[in-house]
């Protein structure tokens, strides 16, 4: 091998050693970083959803209805005391009232730790195609809420606090099981009290379920079948927020300086990284590498 030659093989391999030392160094200064994508909360209302098939004449016209009122998404809230639906072939085609009541409100609300979704009724009645002047149901306070939090377990709730009377009838709703009421002559409704669903980040919180079978005598309206939800709210929890990038770990022997050696800057405070003494390690054998190899060609050269 001539000089020339071994002149080429060194600078090859000192081009290899500093490559190889500036690609190594990134993944060094890396380690530890970490990555996560946020995700808003989400939350809803609705103080009325149906879903009713209605037959009209004697069952030759069937039309459904299926509404959803006050229904809100995060971030929302409306308040209308007279909710009114249009079906065509009840009431000449004119809109009529479904649900009437003193207040009636739902919310829906969304931040960065939080996401609730809220109804309130007080003094609700709600009617259906066919019978005009008896209330399908008739109650007192209607509340229902959902409430996801970061960090915490989300919370369902679901009241109807006071006097509940369906079709007329008087009746004590308990949350062991669903309530039947029967009327000769006008039809049966069941109704399932205060329904709540939780996971670790979602809620829903029904506040009455009814599914109603009303088939009124000497009326336009022959049946009315399907179900009415009053008062629903549900939320999904916002995801936590990213945590911060970890602080790479150092031996702490390192911080040890003899006693009455001067001060020196902390590298930590100055730019410097755990990455510095691989940095240098590099540098170091790079140096080595090319002074043995001037040597080498200094003594071939002689």
């Amino acid at each position: 091998m001539n000089s020339n030659n071994f002149r080429m093989s060194a600078r090859r391999l000192a081009a290899v050693a500093t490559v190889t030392a500036l690609t190594a160094a990134p993944a060094v200064l890396g380690a530890g970083a970490a990555h996560a994508t946020g995700d808003h909360g989400r939350a809803s209302a609705v103080v009325l959803r149906t879903g009713l098939d209605v037959s009209l004449l004697d069952k030759t016209v069937d039309v459904p209805l299926a509404v959803s009122l006050n229904e809100v998404q995060a971030p929302q809230s409306a308040d209308r005391t007279a909710l009114s639906a249009r079906l065509d072939g009840v009431a000449g085609g004119k809109p009529f009232t479904v649900l009437g009541a003193d207040v009636a409100q739902s919310r829906a609300t969304v931040t960065d730790r939080r996401a609730e979704g809220s109804v309130r009724l007080v003094h609700a009645r709600l009617h259906v195609p066919g019978l005009p002047l008896l209330s399908l149901i008739e109650a007192d306070t209607v509340t229902a809420k959902a409430t996801c939090e970061v960090g915490k377990a989300p919370v369902a709730a679901a009241n109807v606090l006071g006097a509940v009377t369906v079709l007329g009838k008087r009746v004590t709703l308990t949350a062991g099981g669903p309530t039947e009421v029967k009327v000769p002559g006008v039809g049966e409704v069941r109704l399932d009290l205060a329904q709540r669903r939780t996971t670790t980040r979602t809620a829903a919180a029904t506040a009455l379920e009814l599914k109603i079978s009303i088939n009124p005598l000497k009326l336009n309206v022959a049946d009315v079948e399907g179900t009415v939800t009053l008062a629903k709210a549900t939320c999904e929890s916002p995801m936590a927020p990213p945590t911060e990038r970890p602080v790479p770990s150092h031996d702490p022997a390192a911080d040890v300086r003899p006693q009455g050696a001067p001060a020196q800057a902390d590298l930590a405070e100055t730019g410097g990284s755990s990455a510095t003494p691989y940095i240098a390690g590099g540098a170091l054998a790079l140096l080595l590498v090319g002074g043995g190899v001037v040597t080498v060609a200094r003594r071939r050269k002689g």
